[in-house]
């Protein structure tokens, strides 16, 4: 009997201790609990890091020297014919960029760009679109398949595609009536100015691309 005596009080310590433990945990948990905020936090989670944000400077920069080129092509270039011909700043800028890049981020940014480019009206015809994603894309794997990455094979690689997409121009305003074959030397001019400019172009074009780190592979 002493034992069973002795048995009982144990027992009702250790249920008092466990309803101890209990409640203090039932109190944690309370007193961890915290609503969800009233305000938007986006702005404090989506913070970018220093290599995003030299990316994103990048790409700005990028989207300047575009729009640079289209406003001195519209300005001033347009106002000078040399032999009947001008430049295409615009148009050029946008073929070392696709070629600098690469296919990877180079198809998709000659896209997006030809289309931005036939938005602000200085494009002849709306299959520029076409022309410019088309042969900025082949040049730039012709480029990767067959010649080393050099400032050479990037800037002829780019002219290339430039002259493709004058000459791409050219037979599609003959098929539509738009030109004449007469007007195939202007034609031919134009790509030959664009890519003389091209050239110096190129410098700024590549150090911008350096920015943030190459996202080229190859």
């Amino acid at each position: 009997m002493a034992e069973k005596k002795k048995r009982r009080p144990a027992r009702r310590a250790k249920e008092r201790t466990l309803a101890k433990l209990f409640r203090r945990n039932q109190r944690k948990k309370r007193n961890e609990f915290r609503p969800d905020p009233t305000s938007s936090t986006w702005l404090k989670t989506r913070k970018l890091t220093r290599q995003q944000k030299l990316r994103l400077l990048k790409w700005v920069l990028y989207a300047l020297i575009v729009m640079t080129c289209l406003v001195v092509q519209d300005v001033i270039m347009s106002q000078f014919r040399l032999f009947g011909a001008t430049t295409d700043l615009a148009v050029g800028a946008i073929a070392l960029i696709t070629v600098i890049e690469g296919t990877e981020v180079g198809s998709l940014f000659v896209l997006i760009a030809s289309t931005l480019y036939w938005f602000s009206g200085s494009a002849p015809t709306p299959i520029c679109i076409a022309l410019m994603t088309a042969f900025g894309i082949g040049a730039t794997m012709f480029r990767q398949m067959f010649w080393h990455r050099s400032r050479g094979t990037l800037t002829l690689c780019a002219c290339l595609a430039l002259t493709a997409y004058e000459l791409g121009l050219f037979v599609t305003g003959v098929m539509q009536g738009l030109t004449y074959f007469g007007r195939l030397p202007s034609f031919l001019l134009t790509s030959a100015y664009t890519c003389l400019v091209m050239i110096p172009l190129y410098t700024l074009v590549y150090k911008t691309g350096l920015i943030g780190g190459n996202t080229w592979k190859e």
